[in-house]
């Protein structure tokens, strides 16, 4: 069986979230972008909610997966961290400490501790500079090891660290595939030394083969290096293998997070139902048997301002007062944002 494969009971367990001061919160964080006029030339511009009040912490050595629909804010939300994109409100909190919102650069705060895997091996390396010059350039921009020869030797045991042949690193990007090409990026990340990686959807324009050989990459250099990662994916499966914690959004806002094995034993929002039900199972009578939840209605716009709950028009839960309040994301460990899912959780019996 493939490492991909691996059953929810087998997720890994993860840090002790309790007891520990996470590494990188974010509180409450708005990205707004200003959108198409609303009568061609004229009128006032709409606005795009991309990101939506999302809360989240991610701790030393963890890994906190996060999924969603196209469009939902998955990216953004990575990208306003690290300052690539401007946020509208919020905090960026790094051991603790706020992070101002700066232009994005080598001065940037968030620069020595946190780097970034893009999902395009095609489009994140310039063309026109040797894997030498691509790995050794955030060594010398930030000034881990100014000394030149130095900085060569360390691009060789980055290139061994990510599976690659150092012979490779007097060529150019074209001379390889997407896989290496994408290894060649977390060497990149790896250069200037994180403690964070923000991995948007590193897997999602690579084949199934090359998808589990990177994604286990990336889970050996976590325990090699005690990494921490934000892993942003479409394919729940693979979410589920590498992930400690999952978080679910839905239009710019999170809508469920909690740890994977609990999630996908015993998800409680009704789009996270529906998200887990559409994932095919390898067995055939299992497949044949299981009850897939489709979702009726279309996708929301993040331009339409709601006034409750932006999942209404497509739940089957539906309450008068999901249409008047925005439901919070409430809870400990298994934290939903669902009146009625919040509703049955309180009306458990005590174990």
């Amino acid at each position: 069986m493939a490492r991909g494969a691996t059953p929810p009971e087998n997720a890994p367990a993860g840090p002790d979230t309790q007891s520990r001061v996470p590494l990188l919160e974010v509180r409450r964080l708005r990205v707004h972008f200003p959108g198409p006029r609303r009568w061609g030339l004229w009128g006032p511009r709409r606005l795009v909610r991309a990101v939506e009040d999302v809360s989240f912490a991610i701790y030393p050595g963890e890994t906190l997966g996060l999924v969603g629909e196209s469009g939902c804010g998955k990216s953004t939300t990575a990208r306003a961290i690290l300052g690539l994109v401007p946020r509208t409100a919020g905090e960026i909190l790094l051991d603790g400490k706020p992070v101002e919102p700066t232009r994005a650069g080598a001065g940037h705060p968030l620069r020595r501790s946190v780097q970034m895997v893009f999902q395009d091996p095609y489009a994140s390396l310039n063309p026109r500079m040797t894997v030498q010059r691509i790995v050794t350039e955030p060594m010398e921009v930030l000034g881990h090891e100014p000394d030149r020869r130095r900085r060569a030797l360390l691009a060789v045991k980055l290139l061994q660290m990510v599976g690659l042949d150092p012979r490779y690193l007097n060529r150019y990007p074209h001379e390889f595939s997407g896989g290496q090409r994408q290894r060649i990026g977390i060497a990149r990340a790896l250069a200037a030394r994180p403690r964070l990686l923000l991995c948007d959807e590193p897997v999602s324009a690579l084949d199934v083969s090359i998808q589990a050989q990177v994604v286990n990459l990336l889970q050996d250099l976590q325990q090699r290096l005690g990494l921490a990662l934000l892993f942003i994916a479409h394919d729940l499966a693979v979410v589920r293998h590498i992930s400690h914690r999952v978080g679910v959004m839905y239009l710019g806002r999170l809508v469920e997070l909690a740890p994977a094995r609990q999630l996908y034993r015993a998800p409680r929002h009704p789009y996270t139902q529906a998200l887990l039900s559409s994932v095919p199972v390898p067995d055939p009578a299992v497949q044949r048997s299981r009850q897939s939840k489709r979702l009726s209605g279309e996708v929301p716009s993040p331009e339409k301002q709601y006034r409750g709950c932006a999942f209404a028009d497509r739940c089957p839960l539906i309450e008068p007062r999901c249409r008047r309040e925005v439901p919070p994301l409430v809870g400990k460990e298994h934290q939903v944002a669902c009146f009625v899912a919040q509703d049955a959780r309180q009306e458990e019996p005590a174990a």
